[in-house]
């Protein structure tokens, strides 16, 4: 997978960070940008420390986000607290930006609660099935315009999304019903193990959209001022009931630097001069360079943020990781209405309870 020519996508800044028109203005004031920035380094650092803890064994499998934070933080400083958020299972920015990153600690702990407090923040629960959230997005979108809001919704999906029929059937009833929605397709190079180049004979990935009658666009992911550009257009036209067409479709081009998820070796089916060669498009040291010029950010201020940032990250794990588990759990959401085979199983783990104690349950012997 390569970038293409400028002409061929929506880019501000070229690899070093350095806009590529002179006379280039940032859509957003500096302390907004600096913000932004500051955002991006949280979720870079939030990422590491999850899968140091995920190799301690203290969380589960966990989706690494490092190198797609443009796109993220590019998308949410364009979307309103009104808007509803809906993601795969990488877009951990989107949780970073409205704030619960303790109980969402709690969600890869194996906690319910975690998931569950998303929504106070307008970001439906985790999706792990491929494609599985798009037709909701859609739903989501279409039940907005029936309402009469002003509100739209965020959809974001990998690449490999656009393989499975869910894909498909959303953008299909998306444009039929002009719903106010804004697909973003965070295509990183690979699904899995499998390359962008092989998942699809299309030039790209955001064409698809003409199927369906809506816009396609192709921004830099790692570009956040390009991102929040196409993102705040897209936006703007989903919540204008007269806009020609409502939906869009996103391809955010972009890499993953490390692996999948945490059972995965990338090492197996990408070499390390490829990962490098991406690095040199690095949203954060190339927003950092774009705000140093513009004389927003000096060697203090980009030290006091490091240090903000690992005290707001080590706060968080302490708070999410203080927490005990309740078996009963096990129980609770299999049914709306517990099956005889289910209460069968709560009544048992009871007896044991009351009979050895929880801490019998856990010992191997």
């Amino acid at each position: 997978m390569t970038f293409g020519s400028d002409d061929e996508i929506h880019r501000r800044l070229d690899s070093e960070g350095r806009p590529l028109d002179d006379d280039y203005e940032p859509p957003l004031p500096d302390e907004q940008l600096v913000e932004l920035y500051a955002d991006m380094r949280l979720a870079r650092h939030f990422d590491e420390r999850m899968v140091s803890l995920q190799r301690q064994g203290r969380v589960g499998t966990y989706a690494p986000l490092a190198g797609q934070e443009g796109s993220q933080f590019g998308s949410m400083y364009a979307v309103d607290d009104a808007d509803w958020i809906l993601y795969q299972y990488r877009e951990h920015g989107a949780v970073v930006d409205r704030g619960p990153l303790a109980e969402y600690v709690r969600y890869w702990m194996g906690h319910e609660s975690g998931n569950a407090a998303l929504t106070d923040h307008n970001i439906a629960p985790l999706n792990i099935s491929i494609a599985g959230h798009i037709p909701h997005a859609t739903g989501m979108a279409w039940a907005s315009k029936l309402q009469g809001d002003d509100n739209a919704v965020v959809c974001h999906f990998g690449e490999g999304s656009t393989s499975e029929g869910d894909f498909h059937e959303g953008l299909n009833f998306a444009g039929v019903f002009d719903v106010p929605a804004v697909f973003i397709c965070n295509n990183n190079g690979w699904a899995i193990s499998h390359p962008a180049d092989e998942q699809t004979a299309s030039e790209s990935y955001a064409e698809k959209a003409a199927a369906y009658g809506l816009p396609g666009v192709v921004v830099d992911g790692m570009d956040p001022l390009a991102t929040y550009e196409v993102v705040t257009e897209a936006l703007a036209k989903a919540k204008d009931p007269d806009a020609e067409t409502r939906p869009t479709l996103v391809e955010a081009i972009q890499y993953r630097f490390g692996a999948h998820t945490t059972a995965d070796d990338p090492t197996a089916y990408r070499d390390d001069e490829e990962v490098e060669q991406w690095k040199e498009w690095d949203p954060i040291p190339r927003m950092e360079t774009f705000l140093r010029e513009r004389g927003s950010l000096d060697e203090e201020r980009i030290d006091a943020i490091g240090e903000e940032v690992r005290e707001t990250v080590a706060d968080a794990i302490d708070r999410g990781t203080d927490v005990e588990a309740d078996p009963e759990d096990l129980f609770a959401d299999a049914y709306a209405e517990p099956t005889p085979r289910v209460e069968e199983g709560r009544e048992y783990l009871q007896r044991l309870r009351e009979e050895y104690g929880d801490a019998a349950l856990l010992d191997d012997e």
